[in-house]
């Protein structure tokens, strides 16, 4: 009998879901002696929390319509998946395990009542928590890692993140043409809620004078120091400074947050402020024109670079070879160079943070400047 595979994307999109999801179906058709069907489920882990999944049928069309849920997907249809940003199939934060609305023995009878030999999780910590806690309830699940910020542990990649850099080194380069022009300072605010993977190198790779990271509460006195001396003594015309929205400084306790819940499902607190309030420090503390930009929801947009495609792809095959061998509970990784797996439940194991001591320069708030650690 056919073996199917259901797969899902759950959490923020990112570049890299579609070429993972295309890398899937066509190693599900063509990695074995005997062909898989991959069955698409739209908007995440909500499609499986749906009353009677398996008796509404599959999507009439290539497009989801109103009330359709999944489809079969074939290979000529993901063809040109891979060059697509964001996810195909659609996202949600539709949390099965919510403690106000608890769904999931529903999702584990749609996965009985659909006859799928594996699920295929696509996504962060909260999606691959979902993965990992249906799999101990007995369903047969395979993760693969997906996160800008790349924060999972496990893995030493998560889809997303170098297309995710490629937008802030882009967009940090038009800044630095205007403040050049202006003789103005910036503060670019990135994603990166606990980890500041992408501050840091995108800072290294842009350029930026300062980068300020969740895992180094900063000193305020010591960044106008750094910017002030940059421009007095070494006659700097502008400055880049980048943030991470986790960032603090070290006279505060946490991050800055507007208190309200951004994701309902799984009760996350919404960051951000913490560049406008820079911006704010920096003017009172100079005589200079500070500018902000917050680029948000820009880093996670556009079609995915070539190295989320071709690992995406990786992946993909990766994650129908586990099915095929019949292994369950396990996270498709990235280490030392090659494609592997590890159980799912390590993704859950705390956060993959900055490395300071290795990676970080704590006095000049930047990337070390040694090449050999």
């Amino acid at each position: 009998m056919t073996k199917r595979i259901g797969v899902l994307t759950g959490g923020g999109d990112c570049p890299g879901l579609n070429p993972a999801i295309k890398g899937l179906v066509l190693g599900a058709a063509y990695g074995g002696k005997t062909p898989m069907e991959v069955i698409g489920l739209r908007d995440g882990w909500r499609s499986l929390v749906q009353e009677d999944l398996a008796a509404a049928g599959p999507a009439r069309g290539p497009f989801f319509q109103q009330g359709e849920h999944w489809r079969v997907l074939t290979p000529m249809e993901v063809d040109p998946w891979d060059t697509q940003g964001g996810t195909n199939l659609g996202s949600s934060r539709t949390n099965p395990y919510s403690k106000k609305k608890p769904q999931y023995e529903q999702v584990i009878r749609n996965v009985e009542a659909m006859k799928l030999d594996a699920l295929v999780a696509i996504g962060g910590e909260d999606t691959l928590g979902v993965a990992a806690k249906l799999s101990a309830a007995g369903v047969p699940v395979i993760g693969i890692p997906k996160t800008i910020d790349r924060d999972l542990p496990g893995t030493e990649y998560t889809l997303g993140f170098e297309t995710a850099l490629q937008v802030i080194t882009d967009e940090v380069d038009r800044i630095r043409t205007t403040a050049g022009s202006h003789s103005r300072t910036f503060v670019i605010e990135t994603m990166g809620r606990h980890a500041g993977h992408l501050a840091l190198q995108g800072g290294i790779a842009g350029g930026a004078a300062v980068s300020l990271i969740p895992e180094c509460p900063f000193n305020l006195a010591r960044v106008v120091r750094l910017l002030v001396e940059r421009k007095l003594k070494g006659g700097a015309r502008y400055s880049i400074v980048i943030i991470s929205e986790g960032a603090y400084p070290d006279d505060r306790e946490g991050p800055f947050s507007s208190g309200a819940l951004r994701d309902t499902g799984f009760e996350h607190v919404a960051l951000g402020g913490i560049g406008e309030w820079m911006t704010v420090q920096l003017e009172k503390a100079t005589d200079w024109d500070v500018r902000c930009v917050t680029l948000s929801h820009l880093q996670r947009g556009g079609a995915p670079v070539a190295y989320d495609r071709r690992v995406g792809r990786m992946f993909g095959h990766a994650a129908a070879d586990l099915v095929r061998q019949g292994m369950s509970a396990r996270m498709v990784s990235f280490q030392d160079g090659k494609v592997t797996h590890v159980p799912v439940e390590v993704a859950l194991d705390g956060l993959a943070l900055v490395n300071v001591d290795k990676e970080y320069d704590k006095k000049r708030y930047n990337g070390r400047r040694s090449g050999i650690i």
